[in-house]
């Protein structure tokens, strides 16, 4: 009797230049502050012009991996992407992947206020006010390879949105047990508890430098 494969190791991000493979200003200065501390000389794919590739995925993983292997390929350097999303239990999970599309304006700017206000006529109709964020990090190389991780943060959501921190849905959604919503948050408290946080601290463990 054979004994199964043991799971291959984790590939190291060795020191050097890292294309993070958004346009968003938000999630470009959240990731970038996570990533400060490891020595990484961070360039958005927004700096490069580099085009934003269609989402054409169901996941959150698999959003962030065309994103990554996009970026990677393009540059020839290691690329790491994010893919969030807000979801709400009265809505089967919506907006879901489609966060962004759901704020999508005729003229490809995004309107989160509207989007809120959307979020907030659909599920107040239901008793159930639970909500939750996602977040999906995939680390590319030019050569395919992929490492991916998730994380999740839960809560419920309010109406009208409440404080002017962070971006995207934060202002109405209210982390469970908290009294302030991400939107209230100071950074450094939005970060110690974020979806993003908790995907990113299984990364770190398993890619980044030491």
């Amino acid at each position: 009797m054979t004994s199964p494969a043991a799971p291959a190791a984790h590939r190291r991000l060795a020191p050097g230049r890292l294309v993070l493979a958004t346009h968003n200003a938000g999630k470009l200065r959240e990731v970038s502050a996570l990533l400060a501390p490891y020595g990484l000389e961070v360039v958005s794919a927004g700096s490069l012009g580099l085009p934003e590739p269609a989402e054409t995925e169901e996941s959150f993983l698999g959003n962030a991996g065309i994103k990554a292997l996009a970026a990677a390929r393009a540059t020839g350097l290691p690329a790491l992407a994010d893919d969030s999303g807000f979801s709400v239990a009265a809505l089967d999970g919506a907006p879901g992947v489609r966060t962004a599309d759901w704020a999508m304006q005729p003229d490809g700017s995004r309107d989160y206020a509207m989007a809120m206000a959307k979020v907030a006529a659909l599920a107040a109709p239901h008793a159930d006010r639970r909500a939750w964020f996602t977040c999906a990090l995939v680390l590319a190389w030019p050569d395919g390879h992929t490492e991916g991780f998730e994380g999740k943060v839960e809560g419920s959501w309010v109406h009208p949105p409440r404080g002017e921190r962070g971006f995207g849905y934060d202002p109405m959604f209210l982390p469970a047990g908290g009294i302030e919503t991400f939107g209230e948050m100071a950074p450094e408290a939005k970060h110690a508890i974020s979806h993003r946080a908790r995907a990113f601290a299984l990364l770190a463990a398993a890619c980044l430098p030491g």
